[in-house]
Formats: structure tokens, sequence, C-alpha cells
């Protein structure tokens, strides 16, 4: 194909565009050619194209973690789906959609790595040793009780009958049943059972949300218990990156909020079964039901932070800042991390003030959440 054969003064003037990859084919290739010659247009170029590097930022070629989200977002904006996810289900929707996307990217080698589970019991981390396929096997044998709740089909069913109801025995139960603890084989089961549970609760309709869920001795509704099983979904996830050695972002600032406020909602119930067997301080001051009483202010920081008022002596009492006795002031991801039992309370690096033992027993109870 013949170069087209252009002045220089034409060729010069097309030095910038050609450093922005802006010509056609045939003033690209006259460009080019002329750049062998001349000596000054060949600076020139040269110039021109570290100029134009400056103004591309170096990008990581893994894909945004938020653009399904985004996507979704925005087709959904155009057309609103006919049946839509509900909002309660959104975090847990999200959290699986992220942790799958980066079950896609590993090799079949690191399904076998090691990771640690760690969690809190009384006073003391404990942790157990299993691998990348072991934690998966962990959330697809406890996301099993919420399908089980609604009806759905228990993953460890008919292995197991009858299935445990405690999160840690089930995935005992399924580790020593599973053939398959070392590889990808349990993503699909796991995929196809979170899909399972956001198509079941978006079909359900409003009055599912209310749903209990049991959780050993204890229960949640519906809606938390998938809140809570996002936050899990979380915690793992960032338990595998750790160690795949694979970059991985919090979740979004509204699903963080909605996740510390579980968390807060949940602390007086802790700290009274805390109470119960000696691991927290007496109560001080008893109220109705309903009524204020002394209370812990807990202020987070960052995306998904706001603030909450503990109340400390009784669940059915209610925090009031009016009755506040002491205050923590602790970043939101760092407060989760407590939460899941992945720092020790004497480890949070909390702004602390006011009542110490107040302070102390909430920072237990917030890690006492914690389990396997």
């Amino acid at each position: 194909m013949p170069v087209p054969q252009l002045s220089h003064g034409v060729l010069k003037s097309l030095l910038g565009a050609w450093a922005l990859a802006a010509c056609s084919a045939d003033e690209t290739a006259a460009v080019e050619a002329h750049l062998t010659e001349c000596a000054p247009c060949a600076d020139e170029a040269l110039r021109l194209r570290d100029a134009v590097a400056l103004l591309h930022s170096e990008r990581d070629l893994d894909l945004d973690p938020l653009l399904r989200s985004q996507v979704l977002e925005n087709c959904l904006g155009r057309r609103p789906a006919r049946i839509p996810v509900p909002e309660w289900a959104g975090p847990y929707d999200a959290e699986t959609a992220r942790l799958d996307a980066l079950l896609r990217d590993i090799a079949e080698s690191e399904w076998a790595a090691p990771v640690r589970l760690k969690w809190f019991e009384g006073d003391r981390p404990v942790s157990r040793s299993t691998t990348v396929a072991g934690v998966m096997g962990h959330l697809l044998a406890v996301d099993g009780l919420v399908a089980t709740a609604l009806g759905l089909d228990d993953p460890l069913h008919p292995a197991t009958d009858p299935a445990p109801r405690e999160p840690g025995a089930r995935t005992d139960a399924y580790w020593r049943t599973a053939d398959h603890t070392h590889t990808r084989c349990v993503r699909g089961p796991w995929r196809e059972q979170a899909h399972t549970l956001v198509r079941t609760v978006s079909f359900a309709g409003r009055g599912v949300a209310d749903l209990s869920v049991p959780y050993g001795n204890s229960s949640l509704p519906l809606r938390d218990a998938l809140l809570d099983r996002a936050f899990e979904c979380w915690v793992h996830a960032e338990d595998i990156a750790a160690a795949v050695d694979y970059p991985y972002e919090p979740p979004s600032g509204a699903h963080l909020h909605r996740m510390v406020d579980l968390a807060a909602r949940l602390l007086p119930a802790a700290l009274a079964d805390r109470r119960r067997t000696g691991l927290a301080a007496p109560v001080r001051g008893l109220v109705e039901a309903g009524a204020p009483g002394r209370s812990l202010h807990l202020e987070i920081e960052g995306a998904g932070g706001g603030h909450w008022f503990i109340a400390l002596d009784s669940p059915a009492a209610l925090g009031s800042p009016d009755h506040e006795v002491a205050q923590i002031a602790l970043d939101a991801e760092e407060f989760c991390r407590l939460v899941a039992g992945h720092i020790s309370p004497t480890e949070a690096a909390a702004g602390q003030d006011g009542d110490r033992e107040a302070i102390k027993d909430v920072l237990f109870a917030a890690a006492s959440l914690s389990r396997m």
C-alpha cells in the first residue's frame, strides 16, 4: 500500500494527532515514514508521546469490584426489574457477587491455599485451619440455615440427617462429609444456593423479611439473617484474598452501615449473655422495658459510620444520649473486624472516654458476636 505524499508542514501539524492515536491509517503511515527521515520531527513526536502518557494514569487490569452493581443500577434505572431484589437483600446479593468474582480469578492450585479462620470464645481468641475451598464449604453450610428456613434444600442433606442448627457444627459436618474440600467444586453449589436465596426472597413478597431463621440457640429475622450472611461473606472473602494475595475492597458505605447497625443492635443481648456467665460487670441500674437506661455512645467513623447508643444494663432498655456514661469511637472497618473476631478488644484502636468498665464490656461483647 503506497504511503501518501504530504508536505513537511502538514506532517508536522499531524504530530499531535499522531501522539494521541487520532490519525487515519494513511496519515499514520505518512507521519511514521517521515519520522525516520526528519530528526526535528522525530524529537517533537517523542516529546508529544511522553506528554500524552502523562495524561493517562496507570490502570489495574482487574475489573472494579463495584462494576457489576453499577451496570445493574444503570440498566434497572432505564428499565426497572419486574421482580426487584428487596433492598434488605442487596448487601447479600452484592457480597456474594464480589466473592464469586474473586473465585473466578484464582488458579486451581489456590483452592488448596491455607486459610486460618479466627473468632472469639469467652475472653480468648480461637482459630481453625482450613483451605480456600474449606472456607467456601463453611459459607455453603451456614447459608443453608437461611435456605432451610425458606423451605429450600439443605446442602447437608442427606449426608447428615437431621442437620445441625449451630453454625460451627454445620461446618464440621460439611467438612467431614465433603470429598472436595481442596478443589473449586464447591463454588458451583455455593453460588447456585446464593442465587436461589436471592430469587426466593425476591418472589416471596414483603412478609418474608420477618421470617425467623434459627442460629443454634438464638434466631434472627430473615432480613437480619441475610445481612449477617453478607457480613460473613465479606469477612471470609478478605480471608481468602489475603491467602491468595488478591486485592479486595470493603463493602459500599451504605452496606457497611447496615452491617454496623446490625452489630450495634445485637450488642445489648450479647452483653446480657456475657453477664449471665460472669464475663461482664453486674447490672448497675435496671429500668422498665422500653425506658431509657445507662448507655454507651458508639461512634463509628468513616464510610458506613454513624452514632448508636447501646443499653448497658438490659436488652429491653432503651439506649439514650441523656444517659450516656461512656463513649467509644472506632473506624467502621476496624469495628467490623472486631465483631468478626479478627482483632482483639484490647488491640482495637478505639477513642475511649468515660466509664472504663462499660467500655471494656462493650468491646468484649462486640468480639463475642464472632463465631466460626
